[in-house]
């Protein structure tokens, strides 16, 4: 039988990642195949053309647009600082002078003797594109960008905001059901990812900004606080392109969402190691998840944590995230996969699956509302069962009932 797709959520001790990074026009690539770079490095540069300002000379200069160039005093391509003259009209036998001057530095592209405009185009805008990871280039495309692969940590989010950036793991909170509060932003904090638990607020994530932070990593938000924060309601567009100073990833949902104990143990683990953040989100077709990529040698990671290959699709074992009440946010595995179509409340026939939580409950949910949870091997010695390590008194399921995901 053919498997339904579902969605995947990555949180893996190893993994390799492949990272594309392109220009948005024909540039210069900055480095060679196979060498190694840091994710503040340049690796590829350009210049975008600078924007236009049209000036309307003949109207300034008081003279007929097909008389424009008699009175020009800068030709076309040559270049222009603001305030500088670029053409010059006398009257009456020269005793009075008009003057038209460049509104901007540039260079004049072009004089138009139909519209009477001089049109003066602003120096180009340069373009760089970062690394973003620490790896090996392993292709090049010419005149375009680069792959980057790194190995190492990776972790996915269900939502965040903010672009790409860079900083040091810190763990502000000692559990994962601990709130992100202000007393946690005490100290040197400039320039870390901060690690929170269930929650943050508005107040918290300013106060973050004001002292440097790079990016804060939650469980949940309120939507009202995310809100007030960026100043307007959030579409269903991508985000990342916001200019907030910081980036924020939330791992679980809206609302008071305790962050799962494996996720909250993993990023726990590489703390003060240097890590890689984008909050770039888009839940429409080719989906985007916010990201926390860890680069690490290979001896950081045990052989057992390795991560699995979840072509198989969803198969009973698989650890399941649900994305829709009356379960939202609860962690379980997968116990039993009917084929036959069952009704669900709504009255719809659809494909169900059983799922057991870590506290023994049991629940027969549709397939189209869980998603699967890529996870490393863990060595059994270490942590009895995935059960034990996502369960525990942090399970996200005892928290009061959350806003609904936008996965859903």
């Amino acid at each position: 039988m053919a498997h339904a797709y579902t969605p995947g959520l990555r949180v893996t001790a190893w993994s390799t990642i492949r990272k594309e990074r392109r220009l948005p026009l024909a540039g210069e690539v900055m480095v060679a195949k196979g060498d190694r770079v840091e994710a503040e490095q340049v690796v590829a540069r350009t210049e975008l053309p600078g924007n236009v300002q049209p000036v309307k000379a003949a109207s300034i200069l008081g003279q007929h647009q097909q008389d424009l160039r008699e009175y020009m005093l800068m030709k076309d391509g040559e270049p222009v600082k603001k305030g500088e003259p670029i053409a010059t009209a006398t009257s009456f036998f020269g005793l009075f002078k008009t003057h038209c001057f460049s509104p901007c530095d540039g260079t004049v592209e072009s004089v138009s003797t139909v519209t009477g405009q001089v049109i003066i185009r602003e120096p180009p805008i340069p373009v760089e594109v970062e690394a973003y990871i620490d790896g090996i280039v392993v292709e090049v495309i010419p005149q375009e960008g680069v792959i980057v692969e790194t190995a190492g940590a990776f972790v996915q989010g269900i939502f965040g905001i903010g672009g790409e950036v860079h900083g040091k793991i810190h763990m502000a909170v000692s559990s994962p059901d601990q709130e992100l509060a202000e007393e946690h932003l005490e100290g040197d904090v400039a320039g870390t990812v901060l690690v929170g638990g269930s929650k943050v607020s508005e107040a918290v994530m300013r106060k973050a900004a004001e002292k440097g932070v790079r990016a804060v990593v939650v469980g949940g938000i309120d939507a009202r606080d995310l809100r007030s924060f960026l100043g307007y309601d959030l579409g269903v567009a991508i985000t990342g392109s916001e200019q907030l100073g910081i980036t924020l990833v939330v791992t679980e949902g809206f609302g008071t969402m305790t962050m799962a104990a494996r996720t909250f143990n993993l990023l726990g683990r590489f703390e003060g190691k240097n890590c890689s953040v984008n909050g770039a989100t888009q839940i429409r077709a080719g989906v985007m998840r916010p990201e926390i990529v860890i680069s690490l040698a290979e001896d950081e990671v045990q052989e057992g944590e390795k991560t699995f290959s979840m072509s198989q699709g969803l198969q009973v074992g698989s650890p399941v995230r649900v994305i829709r009440a009356p379960h939202f946010g609860g962690l379980g595995e997968v116990t039993e996969l009917p084929p036959q179509l069952e009704v669900v409340d709504s009255g719809a026939k659809v494909r169900i699956l059983k799922v057991r939580f870590p506290d023994g409950e049991a629940a027969v949910i549709p397939r189209a509302d869980v998603e699967t949870i890529e996870r490393s091997r863990f060595p059994t010695d270490r942590l009895p069962s995935w059960v034990a390590l996502r369960g525990g008194p942090f399970h996200c399921r005892s928290q009061p009932r959350p806003r609904r995901s936008p996965s859903g």
